[in-house]
């Protein structure tokens, strides 16, 4: 039996949140399409305090935030950077044109087709997300983006170097200074200095995310993310502090960020709300992870783990820790995850920043439906087909044309039975036999 020791806000009092945010972004939105630049600095000026010459940084701005960094940094920067991009081509070279002969004369294939223009948002107001601009740039160029478009906010004034090196390294053609809806709106829309992409990629604040949400049809999105969302499902083998360590480290993202234990354990679980407790005193970002814990932090305990297997596909969360006796029976079982993360040796850390995965992730339970943001979000499977011989044209235009029929769609009837007037007089006698219909 499922019993909740500490329970989060609930789903009506969340929705009624997002709704506060909506008016607000179609504005902007309505806004920047009319007037373009003039509105893009107008909202950059009132929110962030930011007005340059250009949001486009030059290659002598770029080069000079470059110089900002020390060796340590930049090798850092290259470290993580070279795990993403491995593992990205390991992604990509796995999806494969293809190209079959269906039957005689009849060729079906299809081809994974780089979008041509993408645009990848780096948050960067309150935490400085150096890794987003891997994940997002750098996976877009591994699938093969002409151009990519990247931003981020400034940072404390200023353009932060550390992101700039990384969009930089990651072969961005073109960097902005510039954050939030208005900057998530020159991208989609374009404006007299950003050229328009063909899609939107990369996490951000709520009204980002709604931003993404009310473009998407005119533009690609990578997914529909809201704040960061962390579950830790552990059993007695592991401890409370190792539980709160990876609770508080998602939460912090902010105060409306989703850190829920499900465990097995009840004295796991409330050794783990004392260490939470504990923890808050010292960490230097409590004041955001508290508020987080307060309201949305959430100690489920089960029976068993085919009881904490249901609730966690329930839950359907970004993040998964799993520290349990059998890590692997959840990586077996599960279906509704943004990414696992097995085993007490690893932690959702290592996959925000460096190990090679992607951070980009679906919440608010959209993992029933999606995965996260990789090579493949980037590709369009387009289909062809090419038919031969006047045979195949002949035979499948005698198929295609009673199918029609029984539709009562004269037009694509009459399309299948020109080819069966033209090619069928040349064809031999039928040589495809169909398989009689079973009774």
């Amino acid at each position: 039996m499922i019993r909740y020791l500490k329970k989060g806000k609930d789903a009506q009092a969340r929705a009624d949140d997002d709704v506060q945010v909506r008016a607000t972004v179609e504005s902007i939105l309505k806004d920047v399409e009319a007037r373009g630049d003039e509105a893009v600095r107008e909202y950059s000026r009132k929110f962030d305090n930011w007005d340059p010459s250009s949001f486009t940084l030059s290659q002598a701005d770029i080069e000079a935030a470059v110089k900002k960094l020390s060796a340590r940094e930049l090798e850092d920067i290259q470290f993580a950077q070279k795990q993403i991009r491995h593992f990205a081509q390991i992604q990509r070279d796995s999806m494969r044109d293809v190209e079959v002969e269906t039957m005689p004369g009849v060729i079906l294939g299809h081809k994974n087709i780089p979008v041509n223009a993408a645009g990848c948002y780096v948050p960067g107001g309150k935490y400085p997300l150096i890794a987003s601009a891997h994940m997002s740039v750098l996976t877009a160029k591994v699938a093969g983006v002409k151009r990519i478009v990247s931003t981020a906010p400034p940072f404390q004034g200023a353009p932060h170097p550390a992101i700039v090196a990384a969009m930089h390294f990651a072969g961005a053609d073109q960097i902005l200074v510039l954050g939030g809806v208005q900057a998530v709106a020159a991208m989609a829309l374009g404006t007299q200095t950003v050229g328009a992409v063909d899609m939107l990629v990369g996490p951000g604040n709520m009204f980002v995310a709604e931003a993404k949400r009310q473009l998407y049809g005119r533009v690609g999105i990578d997914l529909f993310a809201g704040p960061t969302e962390t579950l830790v499902i552990a059993d007695d083998t592991v401890d409370g502090e190792m539980c709160a360590v990876d609770l508080l480290g998602q939460a912090e993202h902010g105060p409306t960020s989703p850190a829920v234990l499900l465990t097995t354990s009840e004295k796991l679980a409330k050794d783990t709300m004392l260490e939470v407790e504990r923890q808050l005193k010292i960490l230097p970002t409590a004041d955001i992870a508290r508020k987080a814990w307060d309201v949305y932090g959430e100690v489920i305990v089960c029976d068993s783990d085919e009881e904490m297997l249901a609730k966690a596909d329930e839950l359907a969360s970004e993040h998964v820790q799993v520290m349990t006796r059998d890590p692997d029976y959840f990586l077996r079982n599960m279906t509704n995850y943004g990414a696992l993360f097995l085993g007490p040796r690893t932690n959702v850390s290592f996959g925000d920043k460096v190990i090679g995965t992607n951070h980009t992730l679906p919440t608010n339970k959209n993992a029933r439906y999606t995965g996260g943001l990789w090579v493949g979000k980037f590709l369009k499977t387009c289909t062809y087909q090419k038919v031969t011989t006047d045979k195949a044209s002949a035979l499948v235009g005698e198929y295609c044309s009673r199918l029609c029929h029984m539709e009562n769609f004269a037009g694509h009837g009459e399309q299948a039975n020109i080819r069966v007037r033209r090619y069928g007089e040349r064809a031999e006698v039928p040589w495809y036999q169909p398989v009689p219909a079973q009774a």
